[in-house]
């Protein structure tokens, strides 16, 4: 499809494959739309017309100065679900992604959504607080934010192996998708990169929970490290009235990868339901 222009005036590049049911996918920090492509692929086949888009500052779309607060995604998913035109469709979220899919669902009243997906993500809070003693402390974003600043390339390195699972003795991702997560993620701009950073640690996206009035999907891996189940997906699958909840033992973050086929078969029986 091309690029599509938000209310604000900035481009956001959006992929455009099949035809039939519409499912709007959302990708995570620090990445693009590409990393959707293998579940986007199966999609396709299987005759649902599958968008994704870069979000703002990542991949190949615009990289403004402000507009990385979740109100503002929000509204970017708005206006792609207004430029496509789709009606209907699923909207799935991945990580930092989860967060645009609540705040849709809060801010624009969930318009013209029929299913929702939260996959390993930041929904409900990552922050850990007084009232939220389960999730993660202020000191690792500072450590992430510090790094960020410090020697972008190098974090963005050492991020990618939390993110895959990798061990010092076993790998469940090839070194060449490692590398290709890196180039995508050198790709964002440092203030997107920071700036979604303090958006997705510290929003509190608890009240947004009761907006969800459609069928939800929510997985999530035991061992992810990035963002740990107990802070976000076992509290989302309790705060979502009739949500399915499935947790992948022993996967990590980046579950779209190292549980390819069993994400994907997951995904398309929940869209088929």
């Amino acid at each position: 499809m091309g690029k599509i222009k938000t209310r604000d005036g900035h481009e956001l590049y959006v992929k455009d494959w099949g035809s039939g049911r519409p499912v709007i996918l959302i990708h995570g920090w620090p990445l693009s739309a590409d990393s959707w492509d293998d579940q986007a692929f199966a999609l396709a086949n299987f005759g649902f017309r599958v968008i994704a888009y870069d979000r703002r500052g990542f991949g190949r779309s615009d990289q403004p100065w402000t507009g990385y607060d979740y109100d503002t995604l929000s509204d970017d998913l708005a206006d792609v679900i207004e430029a496509t035109g789709v009606t209907d469709t699923a909207i799935i979220g991945f990580s930092m992604g989860g967060g645009e899919v609540a705040r849709y669902m809060s801010r624009h009243g969930g318009k013209n959504i029929s299913k929702a997906g939260l996959i390993a993500s930041v929904v409900p809070y990552m922050l850990q607080t007084s009232d939220n003693p389960d999730g993660v402390p202020q000191s690792v974003f500072d450590d992430i934010l510090n790094g960020l600043k410090e020697d972008r390339a190098k974090f963005f390195a050492g991020f990618f192996k939390d993110f895959y699972g990798v061990g010092l003795l076993s790998s469940p991702v090839s070194n060449e998708l490692l590398q290709a997560s890196f180039n995508t993620a050198i790709m964002s701009g440092l203030k997107p990169a920071i700036a979604c950073v303090q958006a997705f640690s510290s929003t509190d996206f608890r009240p947004d929970l009761a907006s969800f009035n459609v069928p939800t999907l929510i997985i999530h891996g035991s061992d992810d490290k990035t963002v740990p189940v107990d802070a976000s997906g076992r509290k989302a699958a309790v705060g979502i009235a009739g949500a399915q909840y499935l947790e992948y033992e022993g996967a990590p973050h980046g579950l779209f990868a190292t549980h390819k086929e069993q994400f994907t078969r997951d995904l398309l029986a929940f869209l088929n339901q």
